[in-house]
């Protein structure tokens, strides 16, 4: 056999199995399937909320956001500081909650809960929430906490919301330890 003839044989042998995996690729990438488990699932995926109606948005937005508030202020009593620290981990990326340290991309939550709305000194907070008022008592932030842009849209925050109640309480709960004087729980 010289090299002409292994060339040409070498060539076929390349050339079918180049044709069975293109075929097969190409099979792979058109027919739809799921894998048998998903890949991680990020925390707060899923919508919570209805949008708001056109025709009332305040009323819908104030309906939607306040559904599970009940739930999370219930819960509050048995709520857990210690698990409500390792959920607020995912709140660092934009938050800080140390006593005295500058705002970040989110305002510095120590002594958040009854502080009034927009009111940490050196924040830019969004025309939203300069104009919804009051103080974060315990049931305005389980409503934020359920959905940020349900409650207040407009507002800056990125954050879709935690995933249940129980990660509402437990992180309200952390929040009213993070001041000189803990605010208490509700009983």
């Amino acid at each position: 056999m010289d090299q002409f003839e292994f060339t040409k044989i070498a060539g076929a042998v390349l050339s079918a199995l180049l044709l069975i995996f293109a075929t097969k690729t190409i099979i792979d990438m058109n027919v739809g399937h799921k894998p048998e488990k998903p890949g991680y699932q990020l925390p707060g995926g899923e919508t919570k909320a209805a949008a708001p109606s056109e025709a009332a948005p305040e009323a819908a937005t104030a309906a939607s956001a306040g559904a599970g508030e009940k739930d999370v202020m219930a819960l509050l009593a048995k709520a857990n500081p210690e698990n409500g620290k390792a959920i607020f981990k995912k709140c660092q990326a934009c938050h800080v909650a140390e006593k005295g340290k500058a705002p970040t991309v989110g305002p510095n939550l120590w002594g958040v809960v009854n502080r009034p709305k927009a009111s940490y000194p050196g924040f830019s907070y969004s025309e939203a929430m300069k104009s919804k008022g009051g103080d974060w008592s315990f049931e305005e932030l389980a409503k934020f906490l359920h959905s940020p842009k349900g409650y207040i849209p407009g507002t800056k925050m990125i954050f879709n919301g935690l995933p249940t109640g129980n990660d509402e309480a437990d992180v309200i709960a952390y929040l009213a330890t993070l001041a000189d004087t803990p605010v208490p729980l509700p009983k």
